[in-house]
């Protein structure tokens, strides 16, 4: 009794210490109160100094809000498998994503660090060597790692995630770009049964010591395309069949893992209209940035335990580490969340009344950042931080919203609270003071790469290089177009140009200082053959961004197909010379050579491209083409012959190696390919 005395003695003497007088941004570390509630309450003790270690097994689920969750509240039925893992686990009902970018809040996630820190602020952006990171922390400890991931975005060897694949013994990636006609899932991202049916194989071989898995599941985000027992069933919400899909693929996983500890956390959330915007990226509102976040323990520790504080998904790493026994790095900035496990068993044993939930509960400031209205749009990133009651986000028009007398942010206090919005403006300065800094490795990239842009698009962002910031650019005032460019995007990569063309129109004529507009009206001209209304927004994308590689490659296209042949030629050497392993460029650069009678260059350019791709079916084409009649057809026959095993519908390929086999003296090889050209050139 005396001790349970003492113990809410020291809870209420915390509750009464002025503000200003705790650590700034840890409210409640409990490092006072480990050694006296660790000792009533051993069942929430940890595995140090155990010989076995946990397996331990962490579940991202990408683009899903919090109000879908049924052991958050929603009555919708969409998780049934979740919420038995919150039912074996500990809840934290007020979780926090740092960033509404897949691969800035995965490296919150896996780093435990804040994005100053670690620097991933983009899609790209490479996550250092000297960042900490959860697989090489349990590889270093003997596990075993691996990952499998449903999306290219985060594949590290497409360009858009590098460096996540250190530490891990596998990394099941290998995504590529779909082209016309292929099925997506078997390309650009994969189903949540198909990732975890890879996973489940890799538990079934990993044996009997200790493993990390990471698991993350893509299907919520965009477009919503549902299995097809759940797309019947979901057919006028489709958003909330992928979340009962990822619920399936998710309660496959645990299944397979009775033993070990799991972490569940949605990367961010998606907006669905809330404050104007449909997707996500461009806001830091709780409906992109409130997010499911489940921990089971080893043994069930704390089971159905739900902590109220607020905590952030920098605070996941430490706490993974802390409960597999092992120590948690120094430069991790997020802090472990078992203390608030302890604390609410405590309150919970004790039923001690909490008259102040952010002392007593610990609630920690949460910072959050979006770089993606300016590196896709040229607009003012933005900074948020959530403290106390108040939410307040940087930005050229202030924001300040009392999430407690107002949850959905509707009304801003910003011109009202001003002493307020200081205060909270000078802690946010002081956290990036306290957290910023990172590794010296990172440097920022020097031009836009075309390969990263055309995978993005494939998944509807409109990022990928950096557009020129406009200072004083409020994202809030222009989210419309937002909208609109994001659904043009996705047009462009799906081939419905009709519908891309007037999007992209309405966006460049509320603000033509988007490069990527540009770009995109330009590229879905030409691919209508509009050859000739394409080259003005491309040349403004230039203009806007020069270093804009992609932008000049459709400019010298476009050229190209107009007849003006020499301007062609000088936008393809800019990029042949800017970013010479594009094999596409090299042998663009080459034909035009080929046009305008400078042969040798373009022997040269098309020899570069094959080095590069030798299976690139024009480069052999035209580089055979060229062999042949300059009078060395056996020196075209392999590499025509190349063309035809690449295309082997093409006519043109079949006459151009029959045409070599004739001056080679083979007649008996050039008629053959004769009539197979002939054949060819019958089919409509």
């Amino acid at each position: 009794m005396r001790a349970r005395i003492l113990i809410i003695g020291l809870l209420l003497a915390v509750m009464a210490v002025p503000r200003a007088q705790r650590r700034p941004f840890d409210s409640l570390t409990l490092a006072p109160f480990d050694s006296l509630t660790l000792a009533p309450f051993d069942s929430l003790t940890l595995a140090q100094g155990r010989q076995g270690r946990p397996n331990v097994l962490l579940i991202t689920l990408d683009t899903t809000r919090a109000d879908r969750m049924g052991f958050l509240g929603s009555t919708r039925g969409l998780t049934p498998q979740l919420d038995a893992l919150a039912r074996e686990g500990v809840v934290f009902t007020r979780a926090y994503a740092q960033a509404p970018i897949t691969t800035v809040s995965h490296a919150t996630i896996l780093t435990g660090t804040f994005p100053p820190f670690h620097r991933v602020n983009d899609f790209g952006s490479p996550l250092a060597p000297s960042v900490p990171y959860l697989p090489s922390l349990f590889r270093d400890a003997g596990y075993r790692t691996a990952a499998f991931v449903g999306s290219l975005v985060l594949d590290p060897w497409t360009g858009t995630a590098p460096g996540f694949d250190r530490g891990f013994d596998t990394f099941d990636a290998g995504f590529r770009l779909r082209r016309p006609g292929e099925d997506r899932y078997q390309t650009i991202e994969r189903r949540g049964d198909e990732v975890a049916a890879r996973a489940l194989r890799w538990i079934a071989g990993a044996g009997a010591g200790p493993w990390f898995l990471w698991v993350h599941l893509y299907d919520a985000h965009d477009p919503y395309d549902p299995p097809a027992d759940l797309k019947r069933r979901f057919a006028t919400a489709r958003y909330d069949g992928e979340i009962a899909a990822v619920d399936r693929a998710a309660g496959r996983l645990l299944q397979a893992a009775p033993g070990a500890v799991v972490a569940m956390a949605a990367d961010h959330g998606e907006a669905l209209g809330d404050h104007g915007e449909e997707a996500h990226g461009v806001f830091l509102y709780d409906a992109v940035l409130h997010v499911p976040l489940a921990i089971r323990l080893p043994d069930r520790r704390g089971a159905s335990a739900r902590v109220d504080a607020r905590v952030r998904l920098a605070d996941v790493a430490p706490t993974l580490v802390e409960a597999a026994g092992l120590p948690v790095p120094a430069l991790m900035q997020g802090t472990s969340l078992l203390p608030l496990v302890r604390l609410t068993a405590f309150a919970k044993a004790t039923a001690v009344e909490k008259p102040d939930t952010t002392n007593v509960n610990g609630d920690r400031p949460v910072y959050s950042e979006t770089e993606y209205p300016r590196r896709a749009f040229g607009w003012s990133p933005l900074t948020s931080w959530r403290a106390d009651r108040f939410l307040m986000i940087r930005a050229p028009h202030p924001e300040l919203y009392d999430l407690v007398a107002d949850p959905a942010a509707t009304r801003n206090l910003a011109a009202t609270r001003g002493r307020v919005v200081e205060g909270m403006e000078a802690e946010l300065q002081q956290f990036e003071r306290q957290n910023g800094g990172g590794s010296r490795e990172v440097r920022a990239k020097p031009a836009v790469d075309p390969a990263l842009a055309e995978r993005l698009a494939a998944l509807g962002y409109v990022s990928g290089g950096g557009a020129p910031e406009r200072a004083g650019v409020d994202p809030k005032t222009r989210i419309g177009v937002a909208n609109a460019l994001h659904n043009a995007v996705v047009a462009v990569e799906d081939g419905a140009f009709d519908k891309a063309i007037p999007l992209l129109e309405q966006v460049v004529a509320s603000d033509p200082d988007i490069p990527i507009a540009q770009l995109n009206l330009g590229v879905a001209r030409a691919r209508q053959r509009q050859y000739r209304q394409a080259i003005a927004p491309l040349k403004k994308a230039i203009a806007l961004q020069p270093e804009q590689m992609f932008a000049h490659y459709e400019l010298g296209v476009a050229l190209y197909e107009t007849g003006d042949l020499k301007t062609a030629a000088g936008h393809f050497e800019i990029v042949a010379s800017r970013m010479p392993k594009w094999a596409d460029a090299r042998y663009s650069l080459g034909s035009v050579y080929a046009r305008i009678d400078r042969i040798a260059d373009a022997t040269k350019e098309l020899r570069a491209a094959l080095d590069l791709e030798p299976r690139h079916f024009r480069a052999n084409l035209l580089l055979g083409r060229i062999l042949t009649l300059q009078g060395t057809p056996a020196a075209a026959i392999d590499l025509l012959r190349t063309a035809t095993a690449v295309q082997p519908a093409s006519a043109e390929a079949h006459q151009f190696l029959a045409d070599a086999y004739e001056k080679s003296g083979r007649a008996i090889e050039a008629a053959e390919e004769r009539r197979r050209a002939e054949s060819l050139a019958k089919k409509p």
